[in-house]
């Protein structure tokens, strides 16, 4: 069994501040035991305003939030799952016209950049809330590849969100042998107070794998309130840690043999029925 840490923050407009808490609550997740840990969606910039010029200079020789990513993880020896962060250029390294990319980065215990996932599901909706609309489409280009890679915890899924309520991406995770799904979310209030643990744990049971969904938690801005409740959800669709509001994070022990045991008394997917 591995320990897995999920952050919750509560990012501003302020990238320099928001690395600095990144950084202390990484180093809290390694100092108690954490082999891995996952950041939430945004964490280092919430500012649509801010997206396009952070993701030029990240594609650049001069990336920011990347080296630091690079560096935390060697620096701590985890494995470290970087939320998700604006990127002007697609995986083949091709430019993103007049938009970015809303991409999640994995590195290794050396620092060393092993897998990104590019949200492929764009939240475009009107929430009863101080923001109103919320259109992701207009700063962010789609992603359009499934991504897992191997981490110390066992094969992980990755997902970003809005991915949530789209059941066909977990579907097609399952289908890569995942062990584990992480989930960084900026939840707002009002979705994240309906849905949220509803449909991870439907997520969790459905695909019988372990869900970890770190997210944003509290007043971002004067116009935007996250839900938080950032937790780990284990393959039976328990919650076994939770963290409601405001900075700080939870850990636990991914075992997956017990979901491999799961899947071999209850074995849905071979009953599936398309």
């Amino acid at each position: 069994m591995t320990q897995v840490a999920a952050i919750q923050m509560v990012s501003s407009h302020d990238i320099e501040r928001n690395l600095a808490e990144a950084s202390r609550l990484l180093r809290q997740a390694a100092a108690e035991g954490a082999k891995v840990a996952v950041l939430p969606e945004n964490f280092a910039v919430l500012a649509t305003a801010q997206m396009l010029a952070c993701g030029r200079q990240e594609a650049g020789p001069e990336p920011v939030i990347r080296r630091f990513l690079s560096e935390q993880a060697k620096t701590l020896g985890l494995w470290l799952v970087g939320g998700s962060m604006p990127l002007a250029t697609r995986p083949d390294g091709s430019k993103v016209p007049e938009r970015v990319r809303a991409s999640c980065l994995v590195y290794n215990d050396q620092g060393q950049e092993v897998a990104r996932y590019d949200k492929i599901h764009l939240f475009d909706a009107m929430v009863e809330d101080a923001h109103g609309v919320y259109r992701e489409s207009d700063t962010f280009e789609p992603g359009d590849q499934v991504v897992a890679v191997d981490t110390p915890a066992g094969r992980l899924g990755l997902a970003i969100c809005y991915d949530l309520r789209f059941p066909e991406l977990f579907r097609a995770l399952r289908a890569q042998e995942v062990d584990w799904v992480c989930l960084p979310s900026a939840f707002t209030w009002q979705t994240g107070d309906a849905h949220w643990h509803a449909l991870i744990r439907a997520r969790a049971i459905e695909n019988q794998v372990w869900l970890v969904a770190p997210g944003q938690g509290g007043q971002n801005s004067p116009r935007r309130k996250t839900y938080g409740h950032s937790l780990i959800c284990d393959p039976w669709g328990k919650v076994v840690c939770e963290i409601e509001e405001g900075p700080g994070l939870v850990s636990a022990d991914l075992d997956s043999e017990r979901a491999r045991e799961l899947r071999a008394r209850m074995p849905v997917w071979q009953h599936r029925r398309l």
